[in-house]
């Protein structure tokens, strides 16, 4: 039995929505398949239960009458939430932890916690562009002049390129553009380096336990240099070099040490720009472009990771 802990699915695109793609594998696969709102956990004397509802894709998604599951008897818990990481999702991973020993968590609600999608990929400063995390407006403007191209901000708990700007020194509204993002010093933002090479394409490689299951281009739209596909980027087919793998080395034993085992990383020019652990997207995409089953892999690498003390049972 697999539960994915996700948002409602008619507010997710089927064709492609990655969350909807791992939960149609594993009915493939011959699992009993469930969905649950994270308003439907609920947690009493120290057992998690969910108000679930099981999915059938036989002719298309459809979703059972809802039904009361005990969580520590399902085989994994798909955590796919998409953020922002706000109370409701702090509550869900605090919920989730009472389940850590019973089932496979992915990913593991403490390291969910602690890996914030931009200040994690700063544990590797050396892999990064520049970049600076401050409320400050006037240390935002002075590092946007030290780069060459300028500066990107990005809201610490924003997501899918909503509420990045650039930020270049020469334009008459960078004041109140680093006043705006950081509403008057009182929020902390992050600004990196801008990077040119943004126009070729931001590279979404997608992880599952560390290692690589392939790698999405994402090339922005003309009047934009946001390569997010909700945003309008155009997903095209691409290979994994040297500069990718050597940020993957680095970076996967952090990501397996905290149990952070389905993954993506941004990746820009060679540089290290973001890591997404909530609900990393891409998935279809990749399926798509490499003709290659990964959202099967994704559910054949739970099989074999399953608590042992189930395989037992």
């Amino acid at each position: 039995m697999l539960v994915f802990v996700m948002d409602p699915v008619e507010a997710l695109a089927p064709e492609h929505d990655t969350s909807l793609a791992l939960m149609n594998a594993a009915w493939q696969r011959g699992h009993q398949v469930w969905h649950c709102l994270p308003s439907g956990l609920s947690l009493r004397d120290g057992r998690v239960r969910a108000r679930a509802r099981a999915a059938d894709f036989t002719s298309g998604l459809s979703l059972g009458a809802p039904e009361s599951l005990s969580l520590h008897e399902a085989d994994a818990v798909l955590v796919r939430t998409d953020p922002p990481f706000d109370a409701e999702y702090l509550a869900t991973t605090l919920l989730l932890e009472h389940l850590r020993g019973d089932t496979l968590l992915v990913n593991d609600p403490r390291g969910l916690r602690e890996a914030n999608e931009k200040l994690y990929a700063c544990r590797f400063p050396d892999l990064m562009p520049a970049t600076l995390v401050t409320a400050e407006p006037a240390l935002l403007l002075a590092f946007a002049g030290q780069q060459r191209h300028g500066a990107v901000l990005k809201p610490l708990f924003g997501h899918g390129g909503r509420g990045v700007l650039r930020l270049d020194p020469g334009d008459g509204n960078a004041r109140a553009i680093a006043e705006t993002m950081t509403e008057r010093g009182r929020v902390v933002v992050m600004a990196q380096e801008f990077l040119p090479e943004v126009a070729e394409g931001d590279k979404r490689i997608l992880l599952l336990d560390g290692y690589p299951l392939g790698a999405v281009l994402r090339r922005p739209p003309t009047n934009d240099f946001r390569a997010n596909l909700a945003l309008g980027g155009e997903a095209r087919a691409a290979e994994l070099d040297a500069y990718d793998l050597r940020i993957v080395e680095r970076i996967a034993p952090a990501l397996r040490t905290d149990g952070l085992y389905l993954t993506g990383i941004d990746v820009i020019g060679g540089r290290l720009s973001e890591v997404n652990v909530t609900s990393p997207t891409g998935l279809v995409q990749l399926r798509e472009l490499a003709r290659v089953r990964h959202d099967l892999a994704v559910i054949r690498w739970i099989e074999t990771t399953i608590p042992v003390s189930r395989l037992a049972t």
